[in-house]
């Protein structure tokens, strides 16, 4: 398991040299919830495309 040190270096690391500091903070915002995302996978906790249409579109 990467250190957050180890993360923040790795995301700076791919940026652009003209990156400004809100793009390192929206690299890492978008790292951690993937990383989430993949974590609630791993655990079979996921929500298949037809049922978020139903509770978010009222489908029936």
């Amino acid at each position: 398991m990467q250190t957050v040190k180890d993360i923040v270096h790795d995301v700076a690391d791919h940026l652009p040299e003209q990156a400004i500091l809100d793009d390192a903070m929206h690299a890492l915002y978008v790292r951690q919830k993937l990383a989430r995302s993949l974590e609630a996978a791993e655990r079979g906790e996921l929500t298949s495309q037809e049922d978020m249409e139903k509770l978010y579109l009222n489908i029936e």
